[in-house]
């Protein structure tokens, strides 16, 4: 898939910068880098449009990312990263970690999904939080990008994963991930919230997406959702957990707690 990268000049200030980001992913874009006197914000080039990009941040410098071989991409630039202490996500190329109690093997097929940005570290540590509790339970992750939520409910003990995403290499990247993981019981679909049964069949619902879809979506996470079953959002601010728990309080679902990572929200809300 092609990306549109575009890069802002860098704010002033920490807040005026937070709000650039936070406009950028009510926008639509996905993912987001903040180096030097830039800070860059990525999206599917077929999603973007000029009158996307927020006013009064100056004049920001566009660029078409061409799909390439992201294994390539990822080797050039990024390290292993462990998360919790206790999960060590890692391409084919770096060397296991030992002192890690799980060891997830990730090809990546895209841009975005190797467990670097802070609301997937966030949800990893939710799903450590349950443990247990995972054991022989009915696990859904939207937005599954490379699997890695699904790979690690999987190893938990979950029952069946299903993972789903609407990007086709994604779907291809998650495939390909839970093989290597030897997680047999994932199962990947390409589609959207519209694909799901509209019936409580998920003990665990996982969805890292972004404010507007969650929003948008959030009504047929709900009816996939058993009672007493529990959903973890993320992909947000700080500043948009109130409006995710105003939806979320409409649909029958209790908020119970969140986590922040560097102005990152993940909140868990429970069926009732």
């Amino acid at each position: 898939m092609d990306y549109i990268k575009v890069a802002f000049p860098k704010p002033a200030d920490d807040v005026k910068e937070e709000i650039l980001i936070a406009l950028l992913a009510d926008a639509g874009f996905e993912s987001f880098e903040s180096e030097g006197d830039k800070v860059s914000a990525y999206i599917p080039a077929k999603d973007f449009k000029k009158d996307l990009l927020p006013p009064g941040f100056g004049n920001p410098e566009i660029e078409l990312i061409k799909d390439r071989n992201w294994n390539e991409v990822w080797e050039s630039n990024y390290n292993p990263v462990l998360i919790a202490g206790k999960v060590f996500i890692r391409a084919p190329f770096h060397e296991k970690n030992d002192d890690a109690e799980f060891d997830i093997v990730i090809n990546p097929k895209m841009a975005f999904g190797t467990a670097h940005h802070e609301t997937t570290a966030l949800m990893i540590e939710y799903l450590l939080d349950k443990g247990n509790d995972i054991k022989g339970k009915t696990v859904l992750d939207m937005g599954a990008g490379t699997g890695v939520l699904a790979i690690l409910s999987s190893m938990l003990g979950a029952e069946k994963v299903d993972a789903v995403d609407n990007d086709s290499r994604a779907v291809d990247s998650s495939i390909e991930n839970a093989a290597v993981n030897k997680c047999s019981n994932i199962d990947v679909k390409q589609g959207d919230a519209s694909i799901l049964p509209a019936k409580k069949i998920y003990d665990l619902i996982l969805a890292n997406i972004n404010k507007n879809i969650l929003l948008s979506d959030m009504e047929a996470y709900a009816k996939s959702l058993k009672k007493g079953g529990e959903i973890i959002f993320s992909g947000f601010y700080e500043n948009d957990l109130e409006d995710i728990k105003k939806k979320a309080a409409t649909l029958g679902l209790k908020f119970v707690d969140n986590k922040t990572k560097n102005s990152w929200v993940a909140a868990k809300f429970k069926s009732y």
